[in-house]
């Protein structure tokens, strides 16, 4: 059974969202990572950044390399910055489990969103990857090193976190339609953060 904090998580980035943006936006150890990423992608392509949160820093360092970013959020309040921040953008409040554009894009990544939520709403995920990625799409996102919850905390409150183990993903990757280019678990260069680059065959 999941841990009841695996149902919060939306209320909890709602209500903090301001909080969590003047947290979250200067810190830039992804780079090394969102550059692998982005050499998938063909110049000026299309974005779409799966739990966005309020842009920055992923967004945003997309966006100043000329690409077009499509952005979705479960909370209201994250989104209404994105709005504002980069207003010539496409910013939608959604739940990405249930995540349907009627549309493909050149890449698609779930930065620090994918990993909250539960092991089966992670797996019924790659069917929505799949259906929104193009030949050749990039897919990246963050994960935990191994089979489990972790429950960490944030202004005082539960914040849960997912993971299935490395095996399972690479199944998945197979069954959709994906193939890895690279893995690193709790990567050291990346704030202990496990990622996941894949590339769709289509």
């Amino acid at each position: 059974m999941d841990n009841i904090s695996a149902k919060n998580i939306i209320s909890l980035y709602q209500r903090h969202a301001d909080i969590w943006d003047k947290l979250r936006k200067d810190q830039g150890y992804e780079k090394a990572w969102l550059d692998r990423f982005l050499a998938l992608i063909p110049s000026e392509g299309r974005i779409l950044d799966i739990g966005c949160g309020a842009g920055k820093p992923i967004a945003e360092y997309f966006i100043e390399r000329h690409f077009s970013v499509t952005g979705v959020d479960a909370s209201e309040p994250m989104i209404s910055i994105c709005r504002e921040r980069f207003p010539e953008q496409r910013w939608q409040v959604a739940d990405m489990r249930l995540l349907s554009l009627n549309e493909k894009f050149d890449g698609l990544i779930a930065w620090d969103s994918f990993f909250h939520l539960t092991r089966d709403d992670q797996r019924a995920m790659f069917a929505i990857f799949e259906k929104h990625a193009k030949p050749d799409a990039a897919l990246m996102f963050t994960s935990g090193p191994g089979n489990g919850e972790a429950i960490g905390t944030f202004e005082g409150e539960d914040l849960y976190h997912a993971s299935l183990a490395p095996e399972e993903y690479r199944a998945l990757f197979d069954e959709h339609g994906f193939r890895e280019v690279k893995m690193v678990a709790e990567d050291p260069t990346c704030a202990g953060h496990t990622i996941w680059l894949a590339q769709f065959k289509g």
